[in-house]
Formats: C-alpha cells, sequence, structure tokens
C-alpha cells in the first residue's frame, strides 16, 4: 500500500513512466524508508524515472542520506533516471557535500523535474 505524507497529493498509480514520491519533512530512518518502499514498489512496477519531491523538507538526516543512496542505486541498477525537486538551498548544500547531486539530477520544481525526464528520454531514444 502506497502511503504519501499528510499535505501531499496523492501518489500516481503504479506502473507509470514517471513516478513522483513526495519526501515529507524530515527525511530520517522511518520516513526513509517510506520513500524507499515506494520507489521500489515503482520500480518493481515498470516505472522508467523517479522524481523525489522535498518539498517541505526540513532536514534529512545521516540515516535517509544512506537510504537515498540506495533507492539511487537500485534505479541506477534498471536504468531509471533519478530526478530531485524542490529541495532547499540547505540541503542542496549537503546533497552537494555528500556527492548526491552528481548521482541525480536537480531540478527547481516537479514540472521541472519532469520537464527534465522528458528531456532524458528524448535523448535516451536517440531524437
Amino acid at each position: 500500500m502506497s502511503e504519501t505524507p499528510t499535505g501531499y497529493p496523492p501518489p500516481n498509480p503504479p506502473g507509470g513512466e514517471v513516478a513522483v514520491v513526495y519526501a515529507g519533512d524530515y527525511v530520517n530512518k522511518l520516513s526513509g524508508q517510506r520513500i524507499e518502499r515506494e520507489c521500489m514498489l515503482r520500480l518493481e512496477a515498470g516505472c522508467r524515472a523517479l522524481v523525489i519531491n522535498f518539498r517541505g523538507t526540513e532536514l534529512v538526516n545521516s540515516i535517509g542520506v544512506s537510504i537515498l543512496l540506495g533507492v539511487i542505486e537500485a534505479a541506477e541498477r534498471r536504468g531509471a533516471p533519478v530526478v530531485f525537486s524542490n529541495v532547499s538551498r540547505h540541503t542542496v548544500k549537503l546533497f552537494e557535500l555528500l556527492g548526491l547531486t552528481r548521482l541525480v539530477a536537480m531540478a527547481d520544481s516537479e514540472e521541472a523535474a519532469l520537464a527534465t525526464l522528458g528531456e532524458f528520454a528524448t535523448t535516451r531514444d536517440g531524437h
């Protein structure tokens, strides 16, 4: 069963090309595991790309970062790009320091993330 933090839109149905997963306000062990479950469910259902939306995320702890790395690796094994959207300046600096920004694309908004993935699909298909 998919879970979404309070105040966020319901998740898109499994099996779509792109899944948008909402991080919530604090990415720690519990919320990180929720993000991981949701991403894995989507990848197993055939999703070809992930957007993790950090709108409203105030803090990401070390366990949360570790779980995000696992999600990125799982997506990479399936050839699914990952885009982080709506990331606060503070969290962007953390992700830069830890090297996550070398592994994912960053977008200012969910819409920009979806556009980035559209460009990726066009480039990947050679069109």
